[in-house]
Order: C-alpha cells, then sequence, then structure tokens
C-alpha cells in the first residue's frame, strides 16, 4: 500500500532537489573565490546554510506558516546554526558547542572593537566576515526558496541568486564559468518544471486532453531548448571577438572605487579579486595582496631634454599603525589655478640646486587625485591642498573627479656639484641632524610593537654597519632589502600568519612581501635610527624613452616608496622594494664636504618672489577626498557597492513584478495605492477628499503625479458617478497602479529625512 509523504511537494522531489541545487552554486561560487583572507577552506561551510536556508522555506511553504512567520523562523535559526559554523572554522581542532558560540561572538566583539572602537586600518579577525556571508547564502536561499514552493513565482529566486552570483563573479580572477553553466541550467530547469505544473493544472481544471501528455511535451521540449541554448552559448563564449556593451562600462570601475574606500576596512581581503586600479587618500592599509591590472592610468608629457624621471606622489602618510600608514588630521585649503601650493609651509624648498619641471597630465579615468613629483608649485586648476601639522606638511593634493587634463609645474633636484645642481652622496652625507621640531614629532613616532624580534635583528644588524649619517643608513637597508638572496617580492602573502604582529615584523620574519612592506619596513627602520621619514604612495616613474616627450603609466605601476628628510635640502626619495621593481636614479658621489651645513630649516630658505596668495579657506576634513583605500586592494572590496545597487534593483522589480494581479477596478487601485502610501508613512487624513489626497500625495513624488490622477479620477467616477469604465481605461488604470508601486518606494527617502529632521 502507497502512503504519501505528508510533505511530498505537488511540484516533486526533484524540483525542490533543483532548488537546492540553485542555492548550493551560490555557495560554492562564493566559497570559490576565496574571499576571506584568500583561504578558500574557510568558506567550505556555505554549503549548509544553502541547503538549511532552502529546506526551511520549503517546509514554511508546505505546512502553510505564511511568508513572514517562515522568515521568522527561518532567521532564528540562521542565527543559532550560522555562528555554530562559523565556530567550527574558528576551532578547527573541535570544540564543545558553547565554546563555539563563544569564538564567534569573540570574534564579533574583536573586529567591533578594532574598527569601530579603537578606529584601526582593518582587524585581524576573520569569524564576522565568514558569519555575514553564512547569513547572505543562508537568506538568499530561503527567499529563493519560498518563492518557488510558497508564492509559485521561481523567477524572483532566480533572479536574486543570479544576480548575486555573477556579482560574486565580476570581480574574482577565478575562472567561474562552470558555476555560470551549472546556475544556468538549473534555473531553467526550475523554470520549466513550474510552467510545467502550471499548463497541467489548467488541462486539469477544464477537463481537456491527457495532462500527462502535455507535461511530457513540455519537459522533453524545454530540456531539449536548454541543451540547445547553453551549448550555443558556451560556443559564443569562446568565439565572440566583439564587445558590444563595453561602453556601458566606461570608468564604472574608478567610480565604484571611489565610492567603497570609506568602507574598504569593514571587507575582507581575498587577493583573487579583479583591480579598478589603485586609489589614494588618508589611510593606507597593507592587506596581505596587492592586486593591479595593465590598464593605462594616466599620459604624462615631459620637457624633451629631462634626463631622469621623478616618482609621481599622490599621498603623503606620517602615522604608522603595524598594520598601514595614516595621515594625521590634515588642514584643507582650497587654492585657485596656477596659485604658489606651498609657499610658506614647511615644505617650501628653494630653487636653488634645483631646476623647473612642467609636465602635462592626462588621466585614463575620472579621478581626483593630482600625481606630481614632490615639491609641487602649481596646478593650472582649482586644487584643494591637504596640509599636516602646524608648519604644513604636505599630506595630498586633490581636484573634482575628472579625465581633463592638468599642468603641473614642481621642482625636481639637481645631482652633481655643477652650476645648479646640490645633491651628491657626500652632501647628504653631510646634512647633519639638526631637524625642525615638528619634523621629528610628525616623522620619528611609532607605535609599541612596530619591532618584532627578527625585524630588531635586522635593525642590530644596521646599526652594526657604522652607518653614521641617514644617506648611508638609507643606502644601506636599500641594499639590504633589494638583495634577492634575502627578501623576495610577492604580491599575494595573505598564506602567512600575521595576525599578532605588525606588517614590519611579518616581512622581516617571512622575507615576503611587496612594496607597501618594503617601504613601511625601510620607514620604521629609518625611524628607530633617529632620522625622520615619511610613507609615500603614487606610480614609478613610468615607460619612457630618454628624448621622447610622452611617458605611458598604468594601474601596475602603482607604487609605494620612502622620503627622508634632510636639513638644507628637504626630502629625498628612497625606492627599496626588491624583484626588480624599485626605482633609484644614480646619484653622484660630488666633492667631500668637511661638516654639515648649518641650520634648521625646512627648507633653503623662502621663495620670497613666490607670494602666497590671498583668499583660502579651510575645507572640511571630512568633505571629497578625505576617505581612501589602499592601492590594489580594491577590486574584492567593490563587491558591497555592486551587491547593494543589486539588491535597490531586486526591490524595485519585484516592487513591479508584485503589482496588480487578477481584474482591476478603481476601488482595488485607490485601496492598494493608499495601503502603500501608509506603509511608508503618508497615509490619507480622514478629511481629504481623493482629489486632495492625490494632489498632496503628487506634491511629494512629483513624478508619479500622471499615475496619481489617473487612480484618483477613475476611484470618483467609479465610486460617485456610477460609472463603468472601459477595457482601455481598466489598461491604463492597471499600468498606473505597476508604475506607482516602485514611483512611491521613493516616500522611503521622504520618511528617512523626516525622522532625522
Amino acid at each position: 500500500m502507497n502512503r504519501d509523504i505528508p510533505l511530498r511537494p505537488s511540484e516533486g522531489w526533484l524540483t525542490l532537489g533543483l532548488v537546492v541545487l540553485l542555492c548550493l552554486t551560490l555557495a560554492w561560487s562564493l566559497d570559490d573565490a576565496a574571499l576571506v583572507i584568500g583561504h578558500g577552506e574557510y568558506t567550505d561551510f556555505l554549503s549548509w546554510p544553502a541547503v538549511g536556508g532552502a529546506l526551511i522555506a520549503f517546509i514554511g511553504a508546505k505546512v502553510g506558516w505564511g511568508r513572514f512567520t517562515t522568515f521568522l523562523i527561518g532567521a532564528a535559526f540562521a542565527a543559532l546554526l550560522t555562528p555554530l559554523l562559523v565556530g567550527t572554522i574558528l576551532r578547527p581542532e573541535g570544540a564543545p558547542l558553547h565554546e563555539l558560540y563563544e569564538s564567534s561572538a569573540a570574534a564579533m566583539v574583536g573586529a567591533w572593537r578594532d574598527l569601530i572602537v579603537l578606529d584601526r586600518l582593518q582587524t585581524q579577525e576573520y569569524g564576522h566576515h565568514l558569519l555575514v556571508l553564512g547569513l547572505l547564502v543562508w537568506g538568499s536561499s530561503t527567499f529563493a526558496s519560498y518563492a518557488a514552493f510558497g508564492h509559485r513565482r521561481p523567477i524572483n529566486g532566480v533572479i536574486a541568486i543570479g544576480m548575486l552570483l555573477v556579482g560574486n563573479m565580476a570581480f574574482t580572477v577565478h575562472d567561474q564559468l562552470g558555476y555560470l553553466v551549472l546556475y544556468s541550467l538549473v534555473s531553467l530547469f526550475i523554470l520549466i518544471r513550474f510552467h510545467t505544473l502550471e499548463e497541467t493544472s489548467e488541462w486539469l481544471r477544464r477537463r481537456i486532453g491527457d495532462p500527462s501528455a502535455i507535461s511530457g511535451m513540455y519537459l522533453r521540449g524545454g530540456t531539449v531548448f536548454i541543451a540547445a541554448a547553453v551549448l550555443g552559448s558556451l560556443a559564443l563564449t569562446t568565439t565572440a571577438k566583439s564587445a558590444p556593451l563595453s561602453s556601458l562600462w566606461t570608468d564604472v570601475g574608478a567610480r565604484v572605487v571611489d565610492w567603497s574606500r570609506s568602507i574598504e576596512r569593514f571587507l575582507p581581503a581575498s587577493g583573487s579579486g579583479i583591480s579598478f586600479g589603485p586609489s589614494f587618500g588618508r589611510t593606507a592599509s597593507i592587506r596581505g595582496s596587492w592586486t593591479t591590472n595593465n590598464d593605462p592610468a594616466m599620459t604624462i608629457e615631459v620637457p624633451a631634454d629631462l634626463t631622469v624621471l621623478p616618482h609621481w606622489s599622490a599621498a603623503y602618510y606620517d602615522q604608522f599603525e603595524n598594520t598601514g600608514w595614516r595621515q594625521s588630521d590634515a588642514t584643507y585649503v582650497d587654492s585657485p589655478p596656477n596659485t604658489v601650493l606651498l609657499s610658506g609651509t614647511g615644505d617650501d624648498v628653494s630653487e636653488a640646486g634645483r631646476r623647473d619641471l612642467t609636465v602635462r597630465i592626462t588621466p585614463a579615468q575620472d579621478v581626483g587625485t593630482i600625481f606630481a613629483p614632490s615639491s609641487p608649485l602649481a596646478v593650472d586648476t582649482q586644487v584643494t591642498v591637504g596640509l599636516i601639522g602646524k608648519a604644513g606638511y604636505l599630506a595630498s593634493i586633490e581636484r573634482d573627479p575628472s579625465k581633463s587634463p592638468y599642468t603641473v609645474s614642481a621642482l625636481i633636484p639637481q645631482y652633481g656639484d655643477g652650476p645648479g645642481a646640490s645633491q651628491t652622496q657626500n652632501r647628504l652625507r653631510a646634512a647633519g641632524t639638526n631637524y625642525p621640531t615638528e619634523i621629528m614629532a610628525l616623522y620619528l613616532g611609532l607605535p609599541a610593537g612596530a619591532l618584532g624580534p627578527d625585524s630588531q635583528k635586522l635593525l642590530d644588524e644596521i646599526k652594526a654597519s657604522n652607518s653614521t649619517n641617514a644617506f648611508d643608513a638609507a643606502q644601506n637597508i636599500v641594499g639590504i632589502l633589494q638583495n634577492s638572496n634575502r627578501f623576495h617580492y610577492s604580491a599575494n602573502v595573505l598564506d602567512v600568519d600575521c595576525s599578532t604582529v605588525s606588517v614590519v615584523e611579518c616581512f622581516a620574519r617571512f622575507k615576503r612581501g611587496y612594496c607597501e612592506y618594503y617601504a613601511s619596513t625601510m620607514a620604521v627602520l629609518m625611524r628607530e635610527l633617529g632620522y625622520p621619514t615619511r610613507f609615500v604612495e603614487g606610480y614609478l616613474p613610468g615607460s619612457w624613452t630618454p628624448g621622447t616627450r610622452t611617458v605611458s603609466i598604468t594601474n601596475a605601476q602603482s607604487h609605494a616608496w620612502v622620503e627622508t628628510y634632510f636639513p638644507g635640502y628637504g626630502w629625498v626619495t628612497f625606492d627599496p622594494t626588491g624583484g626588480g621593481i624599485g626605482q633609484n636614479p644614480s646619484l653622484p658621489a660630488g666633492a667631500p664636504v668637511a661638516s654639515p651645513r648649518p641650520g634648521a630649516s625646512a627648507s633653503l630658505g623662502p621663495l620670497a618672489s613666490r607670494p602666497r596668495e590671498s583668499g583660502r579657506t579651510n575645507r572640511d576634513p571630512l568633505g571629497a577626498g578625505s576617505t581612501a583605500a589602499s592601492p590594489g586592494s580594491s577590486g574584492p572590496l567593490i563587491v558591497f557597492a555592486i551587491v547593494l545597487g543589486a539588491l535597490v534593483a531586486s526591490l524595485a522589480f519585484l516592487a513591479w513584478q508584485r503589482g496588480p494581479r487578477g481584474p482591476v477596478s478603481a476601488e482595488r487601485a485607490y485601496s492598494s495605492v493608499t495601503r502603500l502610501a501608509a506603509r511608508l508613512g503618508f497615509a490619507p487624513r480622514p478629511n481629504q477628499t481623493v482629489y486632495e489626497y492625490a494632489g498632496s500625495l503628487a506634491d511629494v513624488v512629483p513624478i508619479a503625479r500622471p499615475q496619481l490622477e489617473t487612480v484618483a479620477r477613475a476611484k470618483v467616477e467609479v465610486a460617485y458617478g456610477g460609472r463603468t469604465l472601459g477595457a482601455d481605461r481598466l489598461t491604463s488604470l492597471r499600468d498606473a497602479e505597476r508604475r506607482l508601486r516602485v514611483s512611491l518606494l521613493r516616500l522611503a527617502l521622504r520618511r528617512f529625512r523626516r525622522r532625522r529632521r
């Protein structure tokens, strides 16, 4: 005797399996991307939330819990089980259940303390990222499953899972075409099965033909269609050469990078993300991977007689925080075009021993950062200059983001003893240590834990070399760090465990890293030796043939280096990065210099011929250009912005899809509009007529005025005039109601603003 299982779905167990597989596709895709510090094994647990979320929604739909009850129960199970699963990752050796929960809770609290309470550049915790990913998979699986079995509208779940899947695929360098193919197959089979069920039900209701015949026909035909569509898509993928939609994505990467700067430290570092290019700002967090691309960054027109290209600086940092760098609170000064930028500041330098360099820079994307050699003089556009300290030491130069070219003039050193030259090895050796007080206060400080046992050994080695001046110490450090037998350049060091030490100790211990590790190590060692040094980010000099006038810079040439302060000479560039990447000018030895030059000036003297312009105003430090992201880490970090946009689009789509069902009427359309507006805080008042309410609502949402007038007129004509609407009027009424469900979502923003006031 056959007995049906009570929860046996009318859609069939195969349909349940397909829905679970659809949810698993998203979990496998996220797992493959290795989003959490590059360790794919950390996200292996995501399959369980996918299955759990799908089954909870299936059960809720079949026992009649209702949508909100099902989601509430699903959220309760997610809150209980997901931290437990995360705990098994944090405690791989195993532990009792309560200790697994404690481990997850400790990770959450630790991340909150580091990022919010202590305002650190980053946190060494990663359990909070695992929890967020687990809840994301659980929630999306619950939604997709209930859309299929509760609402019988699987298209909503297919779209939601698909957007998350494609969003993840778009920002990882891992080849995930297989997951996309699997998703396409599963989603198409799900849609065909539900369409078959609808047709079968219709045939049964009308008592026409054999329902099993129509079912078999749809399934066979659908299978053939799916196979042909997927095979055709794969063939097109391997043979297509054109990019007809590429223009739609022009500069999208640069914009999204700018949008996501402020949330960078809250996102996981994967090391496998696609980079849209570097960005520069008030912080430079060193996250274990340096991801760039070969896209053009800018082109620079230089004088034909230039023989040595400088580094192109973007941001200067004075505070080391063990896992990155930060600019001190800066004063932001608006500077009109062609105004002398640094006159009267701590970074003001003399023309003696330097030459003027004027270059024309054309960015490849919309960027707000001004790139210039050290000691910039002026820019031919409106800019905002960030200055650190009372004397004013350069932090950054910004403008409104644009691709328009700009001209920068600067002073660069002339090397040698000849006329007009000033910098030689011996002159820098004799510069002495008579530093301005504020230079020492800003550029000698180090936090506790900056050095550990291995980096201390490196410092002791440098001290033992009898380097008695800043130049010899810097040269010695550059030589040690660029020795390929001791240190190795690696753009991804997420596989080493440096969770409890600074990046300098990490580099000294494992002897692997990229430019930020090299530069940070040199800066910290120089500071320990008593020589003021700052951390700089920007671009390498670029690809160039002397005698030509055009320099090409790509995103792959984004870089970090250091500048050490020499009394009487200002900041001098040293590039310690190994692997053949770091570039240092060949400085002549020069004639011997008997003694240090006197004076404690930040420059060789003020530029009397270049007076400081009046009329400048301080700029809000929290304004444009005050947020930051570390170069190379932006690829995985912008996923949040894209997913957020996708969720907003999903809400609008669902509001559209959940428009009027069944026969439309004037009363129903008006009730639907007033009910939605009331939920958003704009309910009609008792003394308002239909037209008065529609008019007041249209004043709040002007874009919806035509649709509101359509609904209000139909309501009045039917309710008070006893009129019967024709087919055309009903069609326009249905369309107006559908559009209003999307347009009235703007009321939520108005309600939020009212609450803030």
